[in-house]
C-alpha cells in the first residue's frame, strides 16, 4: 500500500512540475499571439484572447507599400538557408577529419574548439566590424553568412565528432579493403549514417540567423537588406508611434519556417535518440 501512495505522489508531482513549465512556456506565447490580432498599435489595451480580433496586422506586413516585412523574410530566409548549407557541410568535413584521422595538432585542435564554443560571437563586434570594413563587406549578406557559419564551427564541430565516434571504424576499413577512397568512405558509408546529427547541426544553424540581432545589426544598414530581428526592432524602437502588435503578428510568422524544418526532421531526431541509446 505505501508503496503504491509512493507512486502516486511521485506522478502527481512530476505532473504538476510539467504543468508549471508548460504555463511558463505557453503564456508569453499565448500573449504573443493573442496580441498579434488584437486591433491597435498599443500592447497596454491587447487581452490574450482578443475581444474584436482582426486580421490586419497581418495584412500590412503583406501589403508592400506599407511595410518591407516580405523583403526581410526573403533576406533571413535566404541568410539563413545559406548558413545552414556551408555549416553542415564545414562541419561535416570539420569533424570527420578529427574523428578518423590522427595528425599533428589534433588535440591542440580540440582544445582551440572547446575554449572558442564559450566565447560568443558578438564578443568580437569590433574585430568583426573592422575585417568587414577592411574587405568591403559592410551592408552585405555575405558577411553575415561567413560569420554565421565561423561562428557555428567550433560548438558543432564538437557534437558532430562525438557522434561519429560513435560509428564503428571496422565499417571504413572493410570500406578501404574494398577499394574505397577516403571521399567515398565520408560520402557513401559515413554521411548516411551520420543523418541524425546532421539534422540537429542544420535545425541548430537555420534557427541562429532567425535569432541573431547585435550582429545584423552592426554590420547591415540599408533597410531594403535588413534581416527579420533588425526590421522587427524598428517597428518598437521608434520614438513616436510604436507598433507593438504588428511586431507581434511579424514574429508570430517567424515561426512558421522552423516549424516545416523541425517537422520534417523530426524523424531523424528520433532515430537519433534511439540510435544512441543502442550503441555502445
Amino acid at each position: 500500500m505505501n508503496l503504491k501512495l509512493e507512486r502516486a505522489i511521485r506522478l502527481t508531482l512530476s505532473y504538476i512540475v510539467i504543468l508549471i513549465m508548460s504555463a511558463i512556456v505557453l503564456y508569453p506565447v499565448v500573449w504573443i499571439i493573442g496580441s498579434s490580432f488584437n486591433p491597435g498599435d498599443s500592447l497596454s489595451g491587447s487581452t490574450m484572447i482578443p475581444k474584436n480580433a482582426s486580421l490586419v496586422h497581418y495584412k500590412e506586413l503583406f501589403d508592400t507599400t506599407q511595410s518591407n516585412y516580405l523583403l526581410w523574410y526573403w533576406n533571413t530566409l535566404k541568410i539563413c538557408l545559406a548558413t545552414m548549407f556551408f555549416s553542415v557541410l564545414a562541419i561535416s568535413f570539420t569533424a570527420y577529419a578529427f574523428s578518423r584521422y590522427r595528425f599533428v595538432g589534433r588535440k591542440n585542435g580540440l582544445v582551440t574548439f572547446l575554449v572558442l564554443q564559450m566565447i560568443p560571437n558578438f564578443s568580437a563586434l569590433i574585430a568583426l566590424f573592422i575585417l568587414a570594413q577592411l574587405t568591403g563587406l559592410i551592408d552585405t549578406h555575405l558577411s553575415l553568412i561567413l560569420i554565421y557559419v565561423g561562428g557555428a564551427i567550433p560548438m558543432n564541430t564538437w557534437l558532430m565528432k562525438g557522434y561519429l565516434d560513435t560509428i564503428p571504424k571496422e565499417l571504413d576499413e572493410s570500406a578501404r579493403m574494398d577499394g574505397a577512397g577516403h571521399f567515398r568512405i565520408f560520402i557513401q558509408i559515413i554521411m548516411p549514417l551520420a543523418k541524425p546529427i546532421i539534422a540537429v547541426v542544420a535545425l541548430f544553424n537555420f534557427i541562429g540567423p532567425f535569432t541573431d540581432f547585435i550582429i545584423a545589426k552592426i554590420l547591415i544598414r540599408s533597410e531594403e537588406k535588413y534581416t527579420l530581428a533588425v526590421g522587427l526592432y524598428d517597428l518598437v524602437a521608434k520614438q513616436f508611434g510604436n507598433e507593438f502588435t504588428k511586431f507581434a503578428a511579424g514574429s508570430v510568422l517567424i515561426a512558421i519556417p522552423i516549424a516545416i524544418l523541425f517537422l520534417s526532421l523530426q524523424k531523424y531526431f528520433i532515430s537519433g535518440l534511439t540510435a544512441g541509446g543502442t550503441k555502445g
